[in-house]
C-alpha cells in the first residue's frame, strides 16, 4: 500500500500529514501516487478537504501564466473504466473577470465519442472552493485544443451536461472534486495534480 493510500485507510485522515507527504514528493511521484486512489479514498478525501485548505482560482492556473497558456492537472476519477484523464485550464484576458476555462483531456476515443468536455472554472459561493461548471462553455479556446462543443452533444449530454464539479484544496498542487448534477452531489469524485513538469 503506498503511502497517500495508508493515509487515507481511516475514516479522519490527518490532512496535514496527508499535505506534507504530497509537497515532499517530485511532479512525477505526485501524479503516481494520486492516481493509486480507490473510490473510497477520493470520497474520503473528498469529505476530509473541506475547509481544510482554502483554493482560489489562481491555485488551479498560477500568476505566472500569461492569458492563453494551459495549466495542465493530471487526474484520476472513480469510474470503473477511462479514469485517468487531465483537465487543462487557462486564464483568459482580464477583460473576462474571474474565471478560467478548460476542457477534460482524455484520449482521441473519449473525446470524439463523449466530447471534450468545456467548462468556465469560478470561485464556489462556498469560500475557499472553486466551481467546474459545465453549464457554461468558453467563448474561446487555444488553437491547438478540440473545438468548443456544448455539452449537450455526442455523449456529452449525458456525462458533462447539467454538471458542476466542487473543487477543494488538499496540498500546494493537488486538488479534490466531487461531481454535482442538476445540483445534487453525485457519486463520482476524483482528484487533480497540477503538473510542474
Amino acid at each position: 500500500m503506498g503511502r497517500l493510500r495508508e493515509l487515507l485507510s481511516n475514516d479522519t485522515p490527518d490532512m496535514a500529514a496527508v499535505a506534507s507527504h504530497l509537497d515532499n514528493l517530485d511532479s512525477a511521484e505526485r501524479i503516481a501516487e494520486v492516481r493509486t486512489l480507490g473510490r473510497a479514498h477520493l470520497a474520503r478525501l473528498f469529505e476530509a478537504a473541506k475547509g481544510h485548505k482554502p483554493i482560489s482560482l489562481h491555485d488551479i492556473v498560477s500568476s505566472d501564466c500569461g492569458a492563453m497558456q494551459e495549466q495542465l492537472h493530471h487526474g484520476k476519477n472513480s469510474l470503473p473504466a477511462f479514469n485517468h484523464f487531465a483537465k487543462v485550464f487557462v486564464r483568459p484576458a482580464a477583460e473576462h473577470g474571474a474565471e478560467l476555462w478548460g476542457y477534460n483531456r482524455a484520449g482521441a476515443f473519449v473525446e470524439t465519442v463523449v466530447g471534450p468536455g468545456y467548462f468556465v472554472a469560478h470561485p464556489h459561493e462556498v469560500v475557499g472552493e472553486v466551481l467546474v461548471d459545465y453549464l457554461r462553455v468558453p467563448p474561446e479556446r487555444p488553437e491547438h485544443w478540440p473545438a468548443i462543443l456544448p455539452n449537450s452533444a455526442r455523449l456529452s449530454k449525458v456525462v458533462y451536461n447539467g454538471t458542476q464539479d466542487i473543487l477543494r484544496g488538499v496540498s500546494k498542487h493537488v486538488t479534490i472534486g466531487r461531481a454535482t448534477k442538476n445540483g445534487k452531489p453525485m457519486s463520482a469524485w476524483f482528484v487533480l495534480c497540477r503538473d510542474q513538469s
